[in-house]
């Protein structure tokens, strides 16, 4: 059975979300995702869902055989409890994929690492949505697009 973990925040669900989840399953039998804590999300806005609604959404979707809110101090912890065969990042995670085999391996895990190309779409990132949403919908107290009255 090949054990495949893909990770990440998943604030704001989306088809970029679903297609990562969707690629990262087909690699294997069995599909483990570790959902950001709210504190460790450092490298980006803080998520504007909170964790634990976070994981349920990811939970729900068809990809998904389990799901786990990641460490809250050491991110291999979990990998070493699930020991995966493969290790998805979706193509705009920070990571440098020959930078996390090295750490796997000083940990004795033998996973491999795989990049998982950008869903196609035009609305695959949560960021882009917030954009869109603020653009089109207007801030607060507004009627129009920002900044109209």
């Amino acid at each position: 059975m090949i054990r495949v973990v893909a990770t990440g925040t998943f604030d704001i669900l989306h088809p970029g979300h679903l297609y990562y989840l969707e690629e990262s399953r087909e690699l294997g039998d069995e599909l483990f995702v570790i959902v950001a804590r709210d504190a460790n999300v450092k490298h980006k806005p803080r998520p504007i869902l909170p964790e634990d609604q976070r994981l349920r959404m990811v939970r729900a979707l068809r990809p998904v055989d389990h799901a786990l809110l990641g460490d809250l101090h050491d991110m291999f912890r979990p990998i070493a409890e699930i020991r995966p065969d493969i290790i998805t990042l979706g193509f705009n995670q920070h990571f440098d994929e020959e930078h996390l085999r090295q750490k796997l391996r000083e940990r004795g895990l033998d996973a491999d690492v795989v990049r998982i190309p950008g869903y196609p779409g035009s609305l695959a990132s949560s960021s882009k949505i917030i954009e869109r949403i603020l653009n089109t919908r207007g801030a607060p107290g507004s009627t129009g697009p920002a900044g109209e009255e």
